[in-house]
């Protein structure tokens, strides 16, 4: 199968690329922490509603997830690729001429509140009102596709080119295709049995940290993250559900999910005295509101790739076995406000606490 290249790997110029793209990404992070967690904190305020915050064990791999659906909270699929998505993958990746973000198509769609005041240069991400455009198109149906654009004179230029695109590659495909790479079998999902296949394809979402066959957004997202691996460059996958409450992110560097957690004032001192960093400053930088003694905060969990998850050294096939986990809690820590450029994520390890 092939996949992404490290950078040793790459011409200078693909070098230069995936700088490009990885800084792009890094504001990405920003925008999608914001209008995926603070946005939607804001949302639940201002309906004077509670927020209902993801608990520790909601983060634990092969977490049973409260199956409750939250209007207040931004659910949204983006796909952003390193490099632009050949055409051959619109046969499952429906990226056409009727869902390019032209000005026609954007004012046709009726879901879309654009006047007629849309500037082309707007869907490129260096634009000054990228933000404003994404903010526009994120709550569409389906998901939003930002790629390099190849028709244009820079070189390294990306842009929204693409929104309602749909997912169709069937979950069974994407699940036999993880388990050829993973050598749990040769070619087809079924040639060892309904119940193997079965077992597959539940791993296979517990291989992307969701509870077993979850649906809409979530489901795509993983999906289209198996797919993309067929291009030989690196894609980033961002979803949010009104179930989840989460930003979740497929990329290269595996799984990640952030929230918004109430942290004691205990939890902050801990993480104050780690790094030597005075408690009042930790809570001006990492601190986005108060709820009594509670602090929010932006909290990630990273997971990383169990034995049975990762492709046998000796290449050779091996039986699947449901009750091994695939997934493990790698990093745990809070995040600086969106915004903050001089803090770094801090290590608080709380999900088993």
């Amino acid at each position: 199968m092939a996949f992404w290249r490290v950078r040793e790997e790459l011409s200078q110029e693909n070098r230069l690329r995936r700088s490009y793209y990885e800084l792009l990404r890094d504001g990405m992070d920003q925008y999608m922490i914001d209008y995926g967690l603070i946005d939607s904190y804001g949302n639940f305020r201002d309906h004077d509603e509670p927020y209902p915050f993801v608990e520790k064990r909601e983060l634990k791999p092969r977490a049973i997830l409260p199956d409750v659906e939250y209007k207040c909270q931004n659910a949204f699929l983006v796909i952003f690729v390193e490099d632009a998505v050949p055409d051959v993958f619109k046969k499952y990746i429906r990226f056409y001429d009727d869902n390019k973000t032209v000005k026609g198509n954007l004012l046709r769609s009726k879901t879309l509140p654009l006047s007629g005041e849309f500037d082309r240069y707007h869907k490129y991400l260096e634009s000054a009102r990228f933000s404003d455009f994404l903010k526009i198109l994120l709550p569409v149906d389906y998901a939003l596709l930002i790629q390099r654009d190849p028709a244009s004179r820079a070189k390294n230029r990306y842009h929204l080119s693409h929104f309602h695109v749909r997912i169709d590659w069937p979950i069974a495909d994407a699940a036999e295709n993880l388990a050829q790479h993973l050598r749990y079998i040769s070619k087809d999902l079924y040639e060892k049995g309904d119940k193997y296949a079965e077992d597959i394809q539940k791993k296979f979402f517990e291989y992307y940290g969701l509870p077993v066959m979850v649906g809409g957004r979530r489901t795509a997202a993983c999906v289209a993250a198996q797919y993309l691996r067929q291009i030989p460059c690196i894609s980033t996958i961002y979803t949010g559900s009104s179930e989840s409450r989460a930003l979740m992110r497929f990329s290269e560097r595996g799984v990640s999910k952030t929230v918004l957690m109430k942290i004691s004032e205990d939890e902050l001192r801990q993480a104050a005295e780690n790094r030597s960093i005075p408690l009042r400053s930790l809570k001006k930088d990492y601190v986005i509101a108060r709820e009594g003694a509670a602090s929010i905060c932006i909290f990630q969990a990273s997971y990383a790739f169990n034995h049975p998850a990762r492709p046998p050294e000796d290449g050779r096939l091996r039986e699947i076995k449901p009750d091994l986990n695939w997934l493990s809690v790698d990093t745990q820590q809070i995040l600086p406000r969106p915004g903050i450029r001089n803090a770094p994520p801090l290590p608080l390890y709380i999900i088993y606490s």
